[in-house]
């Protein structure tokens, strides 16, 4: 399984002209997602990555999805000239992929650069592609006396020497493609090996030529599909003018703009407004946003001394303990059957269908990051939560935060009612004392966690 929800899914290959296309296909339902996205592209690396699992996840839950490395990138064979290679090319590799999975009818999905193949291809196949969503998507790079918002020659060349040198070295793009992410250790780390594994450097320079010398332009007028167009408000790299360009020139295409700046990688940062849009697209209405009110008990954990440990040890072995807290969190909350709501960095939010459980769970993973010489502090408390759209909130998820807060050295806190409804387990606590809960009125009554069953 992948960190929550799909099934990493079977890599396949495809022979074409120019090599093999590697492809997969996860999802079910009754219409066909075909996502295209920029050429950084790695089907197999991308699942190891919470954040595009959870972008897939939810791709997943609106039909079946084929999600294909070009030639040139991630584990398709590369190209064996360093010339460019006209559109054409992709698209029939596109196409023999499509047939090789049976895909008659499908929706087409262009994020960024891909957003240029699959307007060729909602164009020039309009009974095959009905629907055509472009995400933060353009139609050429390069400025033009008629396209003054292009990129000016200076810029593309400049840029062309800066993608050449963060390439699978320092991640640098993620500034300009990703600024909300481009200070997130982690995220940035994965982001570099990522692009390593996605392109060879003298690929990733070609696909650049390639993304600056390709004109699409004149195919915008044939494009028969009904079209959503997608973009960022806030895009540096991909500019909110490139969508109203593609809105003006797309006849009947529905144009909406969502908050932030995040482009590259698409699932960075909060990619959800996005994919509510695109669902609203497929199913012809909005979906209204779920909330419920329900008891649950809720989790937090945080690691006690996070930002001394990681300077005393270095970056590469204080990721590395981070990614085994994230594997002994994960486990253990299959373990004893608890949700995950959102990882925080340095610990975790999840809820919990009993209060026993909760802090079960707690223990065993205080256990176990202890041996990997991690120490933690957790809160637990029992209330009611408001659930939305896949996540919570409401004063029971703030007195759990509070209550953690107050063990600010380790150890396992629970509020009192959490101690009064584990009454008969073996479950063993000291009193810690009357506390003040930033935020929550009264007093309230806080215990340690004394027995260790892990």
């Amino acid at each position: 399984m992948t960190a929550r929800g799909t099934t990493r899914p079977e890599t396949k290959f495809v022979d074409t002209r120019r090599g093999a296309v590697a492809y997969q296909v996860f999802g079910e339902g009754e219409r066909d997602l075909v996502f295209i996205s920029h050429w950084l592209t790695n089907v197999d690396a991308y699942w190891d990555e919470p954040s595009a699992v959870r972008y897939f996840d939810r791709l997943a839950s609106m039909g079946r999805v084929i999600l294909i490395d070009k030639i040139g990138s991630g584990v398709s064979d590369s190209p064996e000239s360093s010339t460019i290679d006209p559109v054409e090319e992709y698209i029939d590799e596109i196409q023999a992929v499509l047939a090789e999975v049976e895909s008659e009818t499908a929706t087409l999905i262009g994020d960024c650069e891909g957003g240029m193949l699959s307007m060729v291809l909602a164009a020039s196949y309009p009974d095959q592609f009905p629907e055509l969503v472009l995400i933060n998507s353009y139609p050429r790079l390069r400025r033009a006396a008629d396209y003054p918002i292009g990129a000016p020659d200076h810029v593309v060349d400049e840029l062309s020497v800066l993608w050449k040198a963060q390439h699978g070295t320092t991640g640098d793009s993620l500034i300009f493609t990703a600024p909300s992410m481009a200070n997130d250790t982690r995220f940035r780390q994965w982001f570099i090996r990522f692009q390593r594994s996605a392109q060879q450097q003298r690929i990733a320079t070609q696909a650049l030529h390639w993304i600056a010398e390709t004109d699409v332009r004149g195919v915008l007028p044939s494009i028969q599909a009904r079209t959503m167009i997608i973009h960022r408000r806030d895009a540096l790299f991909h500019r909110l003018d490139y969508g109203e360009y593609l809105s003006n020139n797309i006849e009947g295409s529905d144009f909406r703009i969502v908050e932030g700046a995040d482009t590259i990688p698409f699932h960075a940062g909060d990619f959800s407004a996005t994919l509510d849009l695109v669902s609203e697209f497929l199913t012809g209405q909005r979906k209204e946003a779920q909330t419920g009110r329900m008891l649950s008990t809720v989790l937090f954990t945080d690691i006690v001394g996070s930002t001394a440990l990681a300077a005393e040890i270095g970056d590469q072995r204080w990721l590395d303990l981070r990614t085994e807290h994230d594997r002994v969190i994960r486990d253990n909350l299959d373990r004893f059957r608890g949700n995950e709501v959102a990882m925080t960095g340095d610990g975790m939010v999840a809820t919990f269908d009993g209060p026993q459980r909760a802090v079960m769970c707690a223990t065993a993973i205080k256990s176990e990051l202890a041996s990997i010489g991690l120490r933690i502090r957790a809160g637990v408390h029992t209330g009611e939560i408001e659930t939305r759209n896949g996540d919570v909130g409401g004063i029971g998820v703030h007195i759990a935060s509070r209550v953690m807060g107050v063990a600010e050295t380790g150890g396992i806190l629970v509020s009192s009612t959490v101690k009064d409804l584990v009454v008969g387990s073996n479950l063993v606590f000291d009193s810690c004392g009357s506390f003040e809960l930033k935020g929550v009125p009264g007093m309230w009554n806080l215990y340690q966690v004394q027995t260790d069953l892990a």
